[in-house]
């Protein structure tokens, strides 16, 4: 199993207490403790502008800049963002930034990308919101675009959503062939989602990673889905990673669990989440497969890994405040899945 940790930048509330001028420290700091050990093989952020679980005023960096400074900042890990969301940018304009970063840091990004759900964010910013069926046209019509700008170093689709007429990118991205083969070079795409009809047929067709992840058996039967559209497509299935993101508070006992849950809904009433709302999250936290101790987490993680996931993405709450969580799994969990 390979394994990759999201930064803290804010959206979950996790920076609330660090003075802004001190927040970038905190995120790189940990960005190169990954760098440095030989667990994490990538580090993620999410592509959000308003905090949850409630929009509040409280920061949230934003992802593609925060990708510039990590690939200035680090020199091994791979550099995600889960995900990135297609109506927040110009796909072309995307394929630009991410090509740019890519040189920047010698040829590690990731591009993780989706259709948008934060409705909030949508229409404070000027997006609208429209329907989920056009949301994933673009996210469609974004995945054709992207390849074609890192492969040839131009792209022109007369789209429903998207309108580019000999965009040009030049230098291309360093990286090279993806898993659909020759025919495509560039950066790895993520499609994010588990959309049984569109997405994982939109994965099925573009994707060289997923990520999917609920609960161990929707994980098994949206992979028989995701079977069955790369058969239809003419897709080999085992070319395509299956990844998920989880939430991991880790303790030595149940004790030290239950305080590392506290200390999270602390952080949430101090970021200004009402208290019935932060004992909600807390509740909903602690409900997660991935929550318990080293023997716990490792029993949860190794039937996932029977069922075909072979990549997680682990968020740890407490991180940019405390790292034991962090030491702890690296020191007992990843040495018994690698």
């Amino acid at each position: 199993m390979r394994f990759g940790m999201f930064i803290p930048q804010g959206w979950r509330l996790d920076l609330v207490g660090i003075d802004p001028s001190q927040q970038w420290d905190a995120m790189v700091s940990l960005a190169r403790h990954a760098d440095g050990g030989n667990v994490f093989e990538s580090i993620w952020v999410y592509d959000h502008f308003h905090t949850v679980p409630e929009p509040l005023q409280e920061a949230t960096h934003e992802a593609w800049t925060l990708m510039s400074g990590f690939a200035a900042s680090t020199s091994r890990v791979r550099l995600g963002q889960m995900c990135t969301c297609v109506g927040y940018r110009n796909p072309a304009y995307l394929a630009k930034v991410a090509a740019t970063v890519d040189i920047i840091s010698g040829g590690r990004v990731e591009m993780g990308i989706g259709a948008g759900w934060y409705e909030h964010e949508w229409r404070a910013y000027g997006y609208g919101f429209p329907q989920a069926g056009e949301r994933l046209g673009m996210l469609r019509e974004g995945v054709s675009i992207m390849p074609d700008l890192w492969t040839t170093g131009t792209a022109t689709l007369a789209g429903t959503y998207y309108q580019v007429d000999g965009a040009h990118c030049a230098p291309r991205p360093l990286q090279g062939t993806s898993s659909l083969g020759s025919q495509r070079s560039g950066i790895p795409l993520w499609v994010a989602g588990g959309g049984e009809k569109v997405t994982l047929r939109i994965a099925a067709e573009y994707a060289d990673y997923t990520n999917f992840l609920e609960d161990a058996d929707t994980f098994s039967h949206k992979s028989e889905v995701l079977r069955s559209h790369c058969r239809d497509v003419g897709r080999d299935f085992d070319s395509i990673v299956r990844s998920g993101d989880v939430n991991v508070v880790i303790g030595e006992t149940e004790e030290d669990v239950e305080d590392r849950l506290a200390f999270y809904g602390d952080l949430l009433r101090k970021g200004g989440v009402e208290q019935a709302r932060a004992e909600r999250a807390v509740s909903g936290l602690r409900a997660q497969p991935t929550v318990g101790t080293p023997e716990q987490i490792i029993e949860v993680l190794q039937d996932l890994e029977r069922r075909g996931l072979t990549y997680v993405i682990a968020y740890f709450a407490e991180a940019a405040h405390d790292r034991s969580g962090i030491e702890l799994f690296e020191r007992l969990v990843a040495p018994e899945l690698r």
